[in-house]
């Protein structure tokens, strides 16, 4: 949510020009580029099927959903209602590997001017079907970004953090029974029901080494989890447990998105501590119930949720010697969340609405004589949003949200009531070309995210992508902490 101290700080004036240059220097280098095949599957563009169907057959997602607006890589939706019985019986077989190939590069355009990604991606994934209601995933993920290698820009600590990964992505087993399917192993999890923002999509860990940037298929962590869905007729059930939890990568201090910038305190310095993640206990899993329903076209979903919290909570500690020193350290506390989500398609405009309770979750407040820098503050989060597919090619998403605290502390960075809204709009040009805008912002104050965005099919799976990411806003505010981070960008993905 958008939750920072209000500030008097105007709008800045920011060279787009950049952002031109950069699409025409990168559409002259593509055409270069010797290919076969494209397909669309990033997560904030639309696909210009039409409305779906509430839960409809297997492969097919909600409408207002992520999946079935933005083509999220996603697989929950193979395992709904209309998976028959005799596909379960199918005889053994795989599905081939699949996945894509994709290099970024970004160029940070405030001052000081430098590169801030240089990327490499490889993901690759493969499924298929065991016969007797089996069936099976795995997946990985390689990244290795040469700007670590290339630049001396960040620390050395960075450099080691994000340099090269290899992460097992979704590797699970599927067994199906009846009205029952149970998924065992690595997975994602995904409750929500909005667009470019985290509500009630609280189960899969996130990867914020760039915030809130990435595609939502590259920003979600699945989770290692014990899933059981039950499917009757338009009623769902769904009970998970995690018995190893994953949490929110956030980087080491110093990098380009670094989610924490605690305020100055006068004659005190400031250092990080390692994170603290909970021990791998009984007591630290984390499990859920969420129920869902169909009734008279309304699609809606009630959850409750016990975890420790993917998002790291930072904690202070003020010590005197030998020198007056902050030190700050990451920890993650239990908390428990009540939630839930509706959706309703109305022809060509789709209705989606998700609110969630959190408590036990603790926040950062500044004063100095706190004796940890953080209070405890039970909250509500809530978005309503409406999803148009408007002539010409074009699709209209519209939400307002809003964060309000229990027992508000004057003391927090937060007002009372933390207000925004986001548009995006996507327009296809033509077969191959479309252009994309998206928009965050506080109500509270000025403070927002600009994201222009093209993309080229230019041959069968493979597509090429320019765009800029503008930040303003207060220095402690959720974008105006990145405010001199503002970059223009390329991305080339063959997919397979």
């Amino acid at each position: 949510m958008l939750h920072q101290k209000k500030s008097t700080q105007g709008l800045r004036v920011r060279p787009l020009v950049c952002f031109a240059l950069a699409l025409g220097a990168v559409s002259a280098w593509a055409e270069s580029v010797d290919s076969a095949s494209n397909t669309l599957n990033f997560s904030r563009t639309y696909e210009s099927r039409p409305t779906h169907t509430l839960l409809a057959a297997a492969g097919e997602a909600k409408p207002g959903s992520r999946d079935a607006l933005f083509g999220d890589d996603d697989d929950d939706a193979l395992l709904k209602a209309g998976a028959a019985s005799a596909e379960k019986k199918a005889p053994a077989s795989g599905s081939g590997i699949k996945g894509f190939l994709q290099y970024e590069m970004a160029r940070a355009y405030d001052s000081p001017v430098h590169w801030s990604k240089m990327l490499t991606r490889a993901d690759v994934s493969a499924q298929g079907n065991l016969g007797d209601g089996i069936k099976w995933k795995l997946g990985a993920r390689m990244d290795y970004d040469a700007v670590f290698s290339a630049t001396d820009f960040y620390p050395s600590a960075v450099a080691k953090d994000q340099r090269f990964n290899l992460n097992l992505r979704e590797n699970y087993l599927d067994v199906g029974a009846g009205d029952w399917d149970f998924r065992l192993g690595k997975q994602h999890v995904v409750w929500g029901e909005m667009v470019g923002l985290f509500f009630a999509d609280v189960v899969s860990a996130r990867d914020m080494h760039e915030f809130i940037l990435p595609e939502f298929d590259v920003l979600r962590i699945p989770q290692w989890a014990a899933r059981a869905e039950y499917f009757k007729d338009d009623f769902h059930a769904e009970l998970l447990w995690i018995p190893v939890a994953t949490y929110n990568e956030i980087g080491k201090p110093g990098a380009e998105f670094y989610p924490f910038n605690p305020s100055a305190m006068p004659g005190i310095s400031t250092q990080f501590r390692d994170e603290v993640r909970p021990s791998r206990t009984l007591a630290n899993t984390n499990y859920g119930l969420r129920l869902s329903t169909l009734k008279n076209g309304w699609d809606v979903s009630g959850f409750a949720y016990s975890s420790m919290d993917i998002e790291p909570t930072f904690y202070r500690e003020v010590v005197a010697v030998p020198q007056p020193t902050a030190f700050y350290e990451a920890r993650h506390d239990r908390i428990n969340q009540f939630g839930g989500t509706l959706a309703k398609d109305f022809g060509s405009v789709v209705l989606k609405s998700e609110g969630v309770y959190t408590r036990g979750r603790k926040f950062y407040v500044s004063t100095p004589d706190d004796a940890d820098g953080v209070v405890p503050q039970n909250t509500i989060d809530w978005a309503l949003g409406l999803d148009f597919s408007l002539p010409a090619e074009t699709r209209l998403n519209m939400q307002v949200f809003q964060r309000a605290f229990f027992n508000h502390d004057p003391n927090l960075l937060s007002d009372k009531q933390e207000n925004g809204y986001s548009l995006l709009v996507n327009h296809k040009l033509n077969d191959k070309l479309e252009a994309q805008l998206m928009w965050i912002a506080s109500f509270n104050r000025t403070d927002w995210l600009l994201r222009p965005r093209v993309t080229w099919n230019f041959e069968r799976n493979w597509r090429l992508a320019v765009g800029a990411d503008v930040f303003n806003g207060p220095p402690l505010g959720l974008f105006g902490q990145y405010a001199g981070k503002d970059r223009v960008y390329s991305e080339v993905r063959y997919s397979f």
